[in-house]
């Protein structure tokens, strides 16, 4: 099937335009076009949405360059002043809301010091710098200057669900054909006899679009859901007084927002004070040059990136006054991609429509035919009544119904259900997926490349060890603390203080009860409460020495430095970050007295030793050193050497529990586990050993060593690298690239920082931290881990394979239904001249392989046995000759058994009474439908025999089984003048279901015959690929 299919073929990420619109016009066979393509991408629309937003920019620009060019040439005083409405004097502010806004947006540093800048715009907002804005005051503030939000499309209501349902093609025709049936009935059969037909068609059409639009819309509710959980951005603000994190929506004008290093600026606002702010303004003004912020150029732009430095900034516009509130309105328009699975089955749903298309017509054909034989043979042919009208009329509804059952419309909208519950279930156990693809892709990866701080450890960092003035302490404790204090020096404690409360990028703040709380990395938090716990003050020491300049810590330079002036007037500089870097950079080391003395070389190499036994006890290790300068007067540059080493940190980073049983679960589903950090090849390796990641035989390797090799020795190493350490961003990049070109490897990437957006983009499964990560990680990941957690993601891979196995288990079951319901009335139609299934009936079926097997199978919850079997390659083809096995041998079964009831049935069940046919024909309704049900449970598990297992964890399972039981026995005995049935006898009633339940020995038969399976059993990185067929788990 598959070479039938290439027109369908999409990649997982980033699918050219092209792609897009070449499967789309492949679909030729659709019964509900807009029910089909809801949930793929609106090409058209997304063009228009992407112009709406370059003409936005472009606006933009212009606007901004020409009011900066103008604002040259006009003095502050002869400024216009805008108008104050009486509701913002009313509420005690001193400036408009639209003032502020074009302020802010045209950079308008002349208006600013109109308004007496910085303080002065504080003033007329009403905050204070320092406490920020009180909470009594945010109504007021949202009803004056408006809420940060943007103007979001209305969901759609049920009732639209209704109405997509009911545009389905071929149940207009059959709603036409059930009016034409009344009015041609009526006159002929009278009432109510005229009506039954027409009424059962209609009755059943109104089920199929009630059910459907039901499912639809429970499937639309969670795809809301996951929608309003990606807008969850948090941000640090000072209100009444003290720190705290609040959603970016719940921001207003006035509010003081803390930004740092790959933060979203969440608003409009005004530069307050910052270190090395480096703002990418790209997104809005397509400009890649970055904007330095300073008192110079103090305006922010709301959904700007920070990708350098920190600081703080007052919040002047929000919402749809911002131009970034005006692009989000275009980014809901045109929909997301739609995923591979997605596609491929709408090429099947194509494929099986057309042939089913052609069945419908053959049949037609032939019931008309013989009918039209039939009347010349008895000399009627030109003798024509409206009951033989309401005959050719029949022949039409079943060739239409058929055409219902033989269109597979279900398929690609399993694939939508399944993920959509899929990802529901997955936002529960922390995984937010942001692109419907990688849930699809996480089932086929073969490689997860991870971070260590985190992920695979806690992130609740503490000071473990450290050596200091020659000595290694180990600290437990606020005794141990309390004894290092009584060994160093005051001068040596002093000097230790200044460098851990100076030299960081976090804060010591106030929470509402006013105990100190530590805001920042978990890194710098540890230092900080190690500085705290010695007895210092974080707010002495940073109002006792000024900050003259700061280089933020970054995954590059993997140190971080600052320059600050003592009271005396000395400049003094700090440094501290990765332990080889900054004892490079030492010359000098602090003795018993605070003095700094001469570095040795053996104090060099036995420092060293020192470093590498910390790193070797899993622990991250850190230096600290300063540097006092002898020219005051060179304020701008940091010295890169002669600095005076202070100490050495091991940092505890423990190893979260269950990760090592997550890493085996991973080994055991042949999905390699390899370690990406920044932290010492020591470090890294102790962690890897303990997390089960380096194995015998596994390489650990240096990021500089990796990056010094060719391309040709790359090749020969990549597969057996297992831990990379100090590793830069372009490292992760470089390895992932070769893994998925070189090796064709399906390959999920964790990221966190800035810099890790490229790997993340490259990555077949770009996976975000949701607490340590950037904003801007995050919008270029997948799917964010909300716990940072490494069994998150072993849990999203196995929820990835129960996608895919879950679609072919109903596509195994729906295709089964089309062979069998198209083959049964072809063939009686070509022998008995009419159908066995009528109208009503089809539709019935249809809604039990479509929507309710949909519901039934696509939603399954996984299993252990998911993860304990290898991967599903690139190029398997969906349609297994596994599942082909299945199809053809219950098909067979079934085809043979309803021949056989057709021909021999009443001489097998002795019926020889006046209303014989209308009985052997329910009967064969009735066995029909249970062959179906009992094939569903076969369904379940296309290659193990125990179908049963795990099946009252699927309770949407047992309830569509029950319903669809309930509902035929109501059709059967209660609906017989609208379906055509008559009541059956009990024990015909058990005949059916035995016959139903044959179907599952058989199921167990038909597993047991081997199929062709790929013989390759060992992959390139070495693990050896699980059985498959009947051993497969």
């Amino acid at each position: 099937m598959e070479k039938y299919l290439k027109d369908f073929d999409l990649p997982h990420k980033h699918s050219s335009e092209a792609a897009l619109r070449r499967w789309r016009s492949a679909v030729t066979i659709v019964k509900n076009r807009r029910r089909r393509f809801r949930d793929v991408a609106n090409l058209a629309k997304r063009s228009e949405a992407e112009q709406h937003k370059l003409k936005i920019k472009e606006n933009f620009r212009v606007a901004f360059y020409v009011q900066k060019a103008a604002l040259q040439f006009i003095d502050a005083p002869r400024r216009v002043e805008h108008r104050l409405s009486e509701e913002t004097r009313d509420a005690g502010f001193g400036i408009d809301p639209d003032e502020l806004a074009s302020m802010v947006r045209g950079h308008d540093i002349i208006g600013l010091k109109f308004h007496g800048g910085l303080e002065g715009l504080a003033r007329k907002v009403c905050v204070s710098l320092d406490e920020g804005v009180k909470s009594t005051d945010i109504l007021m503030r949202q009803k004056i200057y408006g809420l940060n939000r943007y103007t979001e499309k209305p969901s759609r209501t049920f009732l639209m669900f209704v109405w997509d349902a009911l545009l389905d093609l071929t149940l207009i025709i059959l709603i036409i054909c059930a009016v034409i049936s009344i009015g041609v009935g009526l006159p002929t059969e009278g009432w109510p006899e005229g009506m039954y037909d027409g009424v059962g068609i209609l009755v059943s059409i109104f089920l199929v679009v009630l059910v459907t639009a039901i499912s639809d819309y429970r499937q639309s509710l969670q795809f809301r859901d996951l929608d309003k959980e990606k807008k969850k951005i948090f941000v640090q603000v000072t209100r009444d007084g003290y720190r705290q994190k609040i959603s970016i929506y719940d921001l207003v004008v006035g509010d003081i927002v803390h930004l740092s290093i790959g933060d979203q600026v969440p608003a409009d606002g005004v530069f307050i004070l910052g270190y090395v702010l480096l703002i990418d303004e790209s997104s809005l003004s397509g400009e890649s040059e970055p904007v330095h912020i300073s008192e110079e150029k103090p305006f922010l732009l709301s959904g700007t990136k920070v990708i350098d430095g920190s600081g703080k900034m007052l919040v002047t516009t929000v919402g749809m006054r911002t131009e970034w509130g005006k692009l989000m309105e275009t980014l809901t328009e045109g929909g997301n991609d739609e995923t591979p699975l997605q596609v491929k089955l709408n090429g099947v749903a194509t494929l099986i429509g057309k042939i089913g298309l052609s069945f419908a017509v053959l049949t037609l054909v032939v019931l008309v035919v013989r009918f039209l034989v039939e009347k010349a043979l008895h000399k009627e042919f030109t003798d024509w009544s409206s009951s033989d009208a309401l005959t050719l009329l029949n022949y039409f509804a079943i060739a239409v119904t058929i055409v219902v059952v033989a269109v597979p419309e279900g398929l690609p909208l399993a694939v939508t259900l399944s993920l959509a519950f899929a990802m529901k279930k997955l936002m529960n156990d922390k995984a937010l997926v942001r692109h419907l693809s990688a849930c699809e892709t996480m089932g086929s990866a073969t490689c997860i490349c991870t971070d260590k701080t985190g992920t695979l450890t806690t992130n609740h960092m503490v000071v473990h060890k450290i050596w200091i003035c020659g000595k290694a302490e180990e600290l437990e404790g606020s005794k141990s603390t309390d004894i290092l204090k009584s060994t160093i020096s005051e001068r040596v404690s002093s000097i230790l203080l200044q460098s851990i409360f100076q030299n960081t990028s976090s804060e010591v703040v106030k929470d509402k009860d006013g105990k100190n709380i530590i805001i920042g990395t978990p890194t710098e938090s540890a230092l900080l409460e190690f500085g705290l716990l010695l007895g210092g003050n974080f707010d002495a020491e940073r109002k006792e020495y000024k900050i003259v300049k700061v280089e933020p810590f970054n995954s590059i330079k993997k140190k971080m430095s600052v320059l600050v002036a003592l009271p005396d007037g000395r400049l003094r500089a700090f440094c501290k970050g990765a332990s080889e870097i900054i004892l490079s950079m030492c010359d000098k080391i602090v003795d018993h007295d605070g003095k700094s003395i001469p570095l040795l070389e053996v104090q060099v190499s036995e420092i060293t030793d020192i470093i590498n036994g910390f790193a070797s006890e899993a622990l991250r290790t850190l230096c600290l050193a300063f540097k006092d300068m002898d020219d005051t007067s060179d304020e701008n540059n940091i010295p890169i050497c002669g600095y005076t080493l202070i100490i050495v940190v091991g940092i505890k980073d423990p190893v979260r529990p269950g990760v090592k049983d997550a890493v085996q679960t991973c080994l055991a589903a042949g999905i390699t586990v390899r370690m990406v950090t920044g932290d010492s090849i020591y470090t890294a390796k102790a962690i890897a050993k303990e997390c089960g990641i380096l194995t015998e035989g596994g390489l650990a390797i240096e990021g500089p060593e990796f990056r010094s090799k060719s391309l040709e020795e790359m090749k020969e190493i990549i597969s057996k690298i297992q831990v990379m350490a100090r590793s830069l961003p372009l490292d992760k990049h470089t390895l992932v690239t070769h893994l998925r070109k070189l090796y064709g490897e399906v390959v999920a990437v964790t990221g966190d920082g800035t810099n890790d957006a490229p790997a993340l983009h490259e990555a077949d499964i770009g996976l975000a931290m949701g607490i340590a990560g950037t904003e801007v990680a995050k919008e270029n990941a997948d799917v964010i881990i909300m716990d940072d957690n490494f069994t998150t993601i072993v849990n999203l891979a196995k929820w990835g394979r129960a996608v895919y196995i879950n679609i072919q288990k109903f596509v195994q079951f729906q295709l089964t239904v089309n062979v069998v319901a198209l083959v049964i009335n072809f063939v009686s139609a070509c022998i008995s001249g009419s159908a066995p299934l009528t109208a009503v009936q089809l539709l019935w079926v249809n809604l039990i392989m479509d929507t309710l097997g949909a519901l039934a199978l696509a939603t399954e919850p996984p299993n252990g046995a998911l993860m304990k079997r290898p991967p599903v390659g690139r190029s398997v083809s969906f349609i297994t000759r596994t599942m082909w096995r299945n199809i053809i041998g219950q098909s067979l079964y079934q085809l043979i058994i309803i021949g056989v009831i057709s021909v021999y049935g009443k001489r097998l069940l002795r019926h020889g009474s006046s209303d014989a046919s209308e009985i052997i024909d329910t009967f064969i309704f009735n066995t029909f439908v249970f062959c179906q049900l009992f094939n569903e449970i076969n369904s379940r598990d296309i290659e193990k025999i125990n179908v049963f297992r795990g099946i009252f964890d699927s309770w949407v399972f047992i309830i569509v089984m029950v319903c669809t039981v309930g509902f035929q026995i109501i059709i059967v005995e209660f609906l017989g003048t609208f379906a055509s049935t008559v009541p059956l006898s009990w024990q015909l009633w058990l005949l059916s279901i035995l016959i139903g339940a044959v179907g599952m020995p058989l199921a167990v038969v038909l597993k047991c015959l081997p199929v062709e399976t790929d013989t390759s059993s060992v992959q390139h990185d070495g693990y050896e690929a699980l059985p498959s067929g009947s051993e497969q788990a």
